[in-house]
């Protein structure tokens, strides 16, 4: 069993081979908020980048979320800058026509919030364009060689940070994910793609390594509970 887990699976998922019903795409984005809401990435996200703002002492920001999903980070993002006093611009970009309406239709109450159709391996931004550009949950999508690109792409557009939030490939997380998903996941493509995720996604010195093949300077890669890794990198 742990052999599996000593390099990174390239088995494709549901979501990425179009393997899926426009209702069960649907199904996904529900609970894939509540899953992610509750597996740690809006409590990293607060460790991370609301941490380092409130440490800047920024009074207005801008962050680009890559593979945005559902625009659920842009949310706590823009909920805490309203609670904090701040300004935010906020942008999600999006390959999927879908997921980019669904940020705008989650965020209606958030008009800081736009959403952008693009791909991440050549992002539709000047450079400097965003203080902060992040992603969650995303880089696993990908071969090596598209990784590094999209970390050259994200540390382009950025003047002050990049944050990448992704899962940490270890055999607990799997186990966990795999039993626990049983009874609580009802979709499909959550329940099978969640579990490929884990085994197509890093180890803390294969992430950091990405970061040096992109020229990424002053980088540090760190754990985060549950079964997370960060990676974090200044470009200024």
């Amino acid at each position: 069993m742990f052999d599996k887990f000593k390099r990174r699976s390239y088995e494709l998922e549901h979501i990425d081979t179009g393997n899926y019903t426009a209702a069960e795409y649907e199904g996904c984005i529900g609970e894939l908020q509540i899953v992610n809401r509750w597996m740690g990435d809006a409590h990293t996200l607060k460790a991370t980048l609301l941490t380092d703002v409130a440490a800047e002492r920024l009074k207005q920001f801008s962050v680009l979320d890559v593979g945005a999903g559902s625009g659920e980070l842009l949310r706590v993002t823009a909920t805490w800058a309203r609670e904090t006093g701040r300004t935010l611009h906020a942008v999600g970009l999006e390959l999927n026509e879908r997921s980019a309406t669904a940020i705008l239709e989650e965020s209606r109450g958030f008009p800081e919030i736009t959403s952008v159709r693009g791909d991440a391996l050549s992002l539709p931004f000047e450079d400097a364009e965003f203080d902060y550009v992040i992603c969650s949950l995303f880089t696993h999508h990908f071969v090596e060689e598209q990784v590094v690109q999209i970390l050259r792409e994200m540390s382009r557009v950025a003047r002050r940070r990049i944050i990448v939030i992704d899962l940490h490939r270890h055999p607990m997380a799997y186990l966990l994910y795999t039993t626990l998903g049983k009874i609580i996941l009802k979709n499909r493509l959550l329940r099978h793609d969640g579990a490929l995720s884990i085994l197509r996604s890093f180890k803390k010195d294969e992430l950091f390594e990405l970061a040096k093949r992109a020229g990424l300077r002053h980088v540090w890669v760190s754990r985060h509970f549950p079964y997370r890794l960060v990676l974090n990198a200044q470009t200024t």
